[in-house]
């Protein structure tokens, strides 16, 4: 995802990973997972300058991303794409290695190793990235696009080149230009009557989440709150609201805790509550459900399936 959001071609048979810079201690041990996330610009000649790393056997591609994010492409003969993650997800102790999760991936874990090794090298001098992790090992998928799947043409308005990645890989369209939620709804305003369904994404209730930061993720989704009349004067025939899994500031991470998603249209059941937040939707009508049925609940709202029943 990460290397098709930045417009990578990927080819059959490569092997893509997200990386991340991080900062390692005098110990050999993780300080900082994000390398303080540092700025694109001090982040991007530091990538670059990875691409000095040789494989006999091996062409290798490095891209720098967004902030502590860059991507790392391995092209040649045997490589496969199961290598468990290098970033222990948390800090004071050191990197993992890169470990083959079968036969055919243990090729790319070996040269994984190497790159890591050199890496390591070129990048002692730096102050805040002077290493980095490996985040998921991955083939280029073969998946059918989501207007095979749900007969909908959709349109993907996303500011950070991950989530870029995953719209296109399913077969969304990229459209617009914005690195600011407000820009992000001028897109979707001008592209409203071309599509059917709009993914429009929003990272920064995420990352503040991830940093611990609790009064920064309030204005984050304060942010998104304040915009929302804009789209609903759109008048979507479906409207959702929700989040890939919870990040709370508490755990500076991903957790298990169910996800809050809100869903309004003219034929939904309307339940008792008029506020939508993680207490609200313990009782909501929704009711707990796997993610995975969401988009049937939205085809269904939309009137896009055919009867129930008999």
């Amino acid at each position: 995802m990460e290397a098709t959001g930045i417009g990578f071609a990927l080819q059959a048979g490569d092997v893509a990973i997200r990386c991340n810079f991080c900062t390692i201690g005098p110990a050999g041990n993780i300080t900082d997972r994000r390398a303080g996330r540092i700025s694109s610009e001090d982040s991007a000649p530091i990538a670059i300058s990875l691409r000095a790393i040789k494989i006999p056997g091996v062409e290798i591609f490095v891209e720098p991303v967004k902030e502590h994010r860059f991507v790392v492409v391995f092209r040649g003969a045997g490589l496969g794409g199961e290598v468990n993650d290098t970033d222990p997800q948390t800090t004071g102790v050191p990197p993992l290695l890169p470990v083959a999760r079968d036969e055919a991936s243990k090729k790319t874990a070996e040269v994984a190793t190497e790159f890591l090794r050199q890496a390591g090298e070129l990048l002692k001098g730096q102050p805040k990235a002077n290493f980095h992790t490996m985040r998921g090992f991955a083939a280029k998928p073969d998946m059918p696009s989501f207007e095979e799947v749900y007969g909908l043409r959709a349109a993907a308005i996303a500011v950070y080149p991950m989530y870029k990645g995953l719209a296109h890989l399913v077969g969304m369209k990229i459209v617009g230009s914005a690195s600011t939620l407000a820009e992000q709804v001028d897109v979707l305003e001008k592209v409203w009557n071309d599509y059917d369904f709009f993914f429009l994404h929003f990272k920064y209730t995420d990352s503040t989440g991830e940093d611990g930061n609790f009064d920064e993720k309030v204005k984050r989704i304060e942010q998104v709150d304040a915009i929302m009349p804009r789209i609903e004067k759109l008048s979507p025939t479906v409207l959702i609201v929700t989040g890939d899994h919870s990040t709370p500031s508490y755990l500076k991470g991903h957790s298990w805790h169910p996800v809050p998603t809100l869903l309004a249209s003219d034929c939904c059941r309307p339940d008792p509550h008029t506020a939508f937040n993680e207490t609200t939707c313990i009782t909501g009508g929704l009711g707990q459900f796997e993610a995975k049925y969401l988009m049937l609940l939205a085809l269904s709202n939309a009137g896009r399936l055919g009867k129930f029943g008999a």
